[in-house]
């Protein structure tokens, strides 16, 4: 019999699928219908527990580090969290970009977590953009207002996510 977990709005355990795919794919093009979308994790042979992660035809591996039991055979599922908000600020500052025609050559980013007051309800991320190409003063306050408006960080801090967990026994 399947167990049937309680729904929970944690904004730490955001779903990827909705917090990344769909709601940048709603960001970019807001006209289209939003759909469901599955992303299927299967553990890798022989790791003590790596995930294998398939998003539509792209294969990512998480694992816990060697301290945490794991084989550090890719990001940590917190750590791939931490990278959908730089990875969601970058492609908003870009997408914002090459919409308005403003010269952006290139966007590094850096993500810093201070996980010290998780366990009482607040973790911190900071990021750091650095943009560069030939972009005037005006232009880059619009990329600063970009970055700010990116749909990941406000999935972070201002929606509900309910999470329903399924637990079934393997036939």
């Amino acid at each position: 019999r399947p167990f049937h977990g309680k729904a929970m709005a944690n904004p730490r355990a955001q779903s990827y699928r909705w917090c990344y795919i769909c709601t940048l794919r709603k960001f970019f093009n807001p006209t289209a219908p939003h759909t469901s979308m599955s992303i299927q994790l299967q553990r890798k042979p022989g790791a003590p527990l790596a995930q294998t992660i398939r998003i539509r035809n792209h294969l990512l591996v998480a694992d816990a580090s060697v301290a945490e039991g794991g084989g550090d055979e890719g990001p940590s599922p917190h750590d791939l969290y931490d990278a959908a908000l730089g990875a969601c600020k970058a492609a908003t500052v870009m997408w914002f970009a090459r919409k308005k025609g403003i010269a952006v050559d290139d966007v590094r980013t850096e993500v810093v977590s201070d996980a010290s007051q998780e366990r009482s309800g607040v973790y911190k991320l900071s990021t750091r953009l650095v943009i560069s190409g030939s972009i005037s003063d005006a232009e880059f306050a619009q990329l600063v207002a970009a970055a700010e408006k990116c749909p990941v960080h406000k999935l972070m801090t201002s929606v509900t996510t309910e999470i329903t967990t399924t637990v079934e026994r393997a036939a």
